[in-house]
């Protein structure tokens, strides 16, 4: 993938369960926020804002504000399942002064269908998308059950954090069509290795 090309949706992950966790898995395996473009896809994938919600007024220090609150997160959610020490403390104080702003103000128009759509009320503003995603990471880390549900991905070196709400709360991977895929693969090699010895 070439540097700012990842705005298809396949390109940018959306099934960690939460969207904080989505904002940290867009570290892996390489930079995806390596753009203006591809974060405003990523607001649009992530359902921040409404579908059709311009985003032209986003810039480079957009990307630094985003880009700033996902290594907090990082801090707080993989080293966070044992929180102490003065960097896990220095995250969390940022996060909640991030999650402080104002939402971006929804309103209910007529579609052209004559339904009632969501549309922002204006063109949203950094800090309140920001702060949303701030808020996220609050809920997750005071909410017990939700929390009890992280885990990291046990795919061969991946470091993706999803929220695993399966049944039974078996789910392994990030994602079974990648890191499970890759799982399976691997099994059925080593089986075939030792059919073939």
């Amino acid at each position: 993938m070439a540097l700012g090309t990842a705005t298809d949706t396949y390109e940018l992950r959306f099934d960690a369960g939460r969207i904080c966790l989505d904002l940290l898995a867009t570290t892996h395996p390489v930079e995806r926020l390596d753009s203006v473009a591809v974060l405003r896809a990523w607001i649009a994938g992530s359902g921040l804002v409404p579908p059709g919600t311009s985003l032209a007024h986003a810039d480079t220090t957009w990307l630094v504000a985003f880009r700033e609150l996902r290594g907090r997160i990082g801090q707080l959610v993989p080293g966070g399942l044992v929180p102490e020490g003065r960097p896990y403390d220095l995250a969390l104080a940022r996060v909640n002064e991030l999650a402080r702003a104002a939402p971006p103000a929804p309103r209910a128009v007529l579609g052209q269908d004559g339904a009632l759509v969501r549309e922002l009320d204006g063109p949203p503003a950094c800090a309140a998308l920001v702060g949303a995603v701030a808020r996220d990471v609050v809920e997750l880390l005071t909410d017990p059950v939700a929390w009890a549900g992280v885990r990291q991905c046990e795919g061969d070196s991946c470091p993706i954090v999803y929220l695993d709400t399966s049944r039974g709360r078996r789910r392994r991977w990030c994602s079974s069509e990648v890191c499970g895929n890759r799982e399976r693969v691997a099994r059925h090699r080593r089986r075939a290795a030792l059919t073939r010895a």
